[in-house]
């Protein structure tokens, strides 16, 4: 019979391991990490979770009050007064519809295309075309929509470029008033955020791509796959996981129309088309110090967002396997 005798190691990683157990210790690499997480910690705490204590405003009456902090203290608490008040609102049935109907166009037609187009990038033979092509895509990207919509809202005038063009074409007799129709709205925005977006959105999928092992590719060639086949056969499933991942993220901002970009488009006579929960949140919460009433807003909509993620989750992880969480 041997005796088992406790081993005491030394790691300069672990600290000390005593009887197989680990004690660790602060060394200089454990330091630094720290170092390079909290400031990132704080500034999520601060930015992040801290104002989520606002959320009571939404259950008590602190409309119309010029601070915030009296507002949040110092009002009657009123329970669920300010979500009834929203729900019959006249303009809720407006907002709404609004609001899902655009963001579900959207997410059928500009999800899918930066997809494509970062298929078509992989599948370009020339290099420093798809360099091009790539750096022409992300420019716009890093353009404010302040600046972006400018420059839209200059080319489709009644006296712009995109007028003169169709005008010269006999498409149309008289210029269209593009901007302020509010049939127009709906298109304008997709487009706009599609010729925008779409450079920008395709760069994780260009990498997920990137990472597939071209050996794949080369044995579905020696096989005789076309291209077609390749596509549908290697790229999207080994990319499908990346896919899952963004379309989930997209439905659960589905109540999410991106401010910036509605306002710069939104005038008196487009706003029943252009009315959204953001611009109503803004017009109610900022304009009007409404802080009670639009946190009850803006927390109905964080609750729906919350339920499309996991229900969305859900869904995809029952149909593919794979999830969020």
């Amino acid at each position: 019979m041997f005796k088992r005798k406790t081993e005491v190691l030394l790691d300069s990683d672990l600290g000390l391991r005593v009887g197989g157990e680990k004690k660790k210790t602060w060394t200089k690499s454990t330091l630094q990490l720290l170092a390079m997480v909290i400031p990132g910690l704080l500034f999520v705490f601060v930015f992040a979770y801290l104002p989520m204590f606002g959320i009571i405003l939404a259950f008590k009456d602190g409309d119309g009050q010029l601070n915030v902090l009296e507002a949040m203290f110092n009002s009657e608490w009123v329970g669920f007064a300010n979500f009834k008040a929203f729900f019959e609102d006249p303009d809720f049935k407006d907002v709404m519809l609004n609001t899902l109907g655009l963001n579900s166009i959207m997410l059928c037609i500009n999800f899918p295309a930066p997809i494509i187009f970062a298929i078509l990038l992989s599948e370009m033979p020339f290099l420093k075309v798809r360099k091009a092509v790539q750096t022409v895509t992300y420019f716009p990207y890093f353009l404010s929509w302040i600046t972006y919509g400018g420059i839209i809202l200059a080319l489709i005038n009644s006296d712009g470029i995109i007028n003169n063009i169709l005008m010269s074409l006999n498409v149309i007799k008289d210029p269209l008033d593009i901007a302020g129709d509010p049939q127009f709205f709906w298109p304008l925005i997709i487009i706009t955020s599609l010729l925008k977006g779409i450079g920008w959105g395709s760069i994780i999928y260009v990498a997920a791509i990137a990472g597939i092992d071209p050996q794949l590719f080369e044995a579905a060639r020696m096989d005789g796959a076309n291209r077609w086949y390749r596509i549908t056969r290697i790229t999207i499933p080994m990319i499908a996981p990346t896919i899952v991942l963004f379309l989930i993220l997209s439905i659960s901002g589905i109540l999410n129309n991106g401010f910036d970009h509605i306002w710069v488009f939104q005038n008196l006579t487009n706003l029943e088309r252009s009315e959204v929960l953001d611009t109503f949140i803004y017009k109610y919460g900022v304009v009007t110090q409404q802080y009670s009433y639009t946190t009850a807003v803006g927390l109905f909509k964080s609750v729906i967002s919350i339920i499309l993620l996991t229900v969305g989750n859900l869904v995809a992880k029952r149909l593919t396997g794979k999830g969020i969480f």
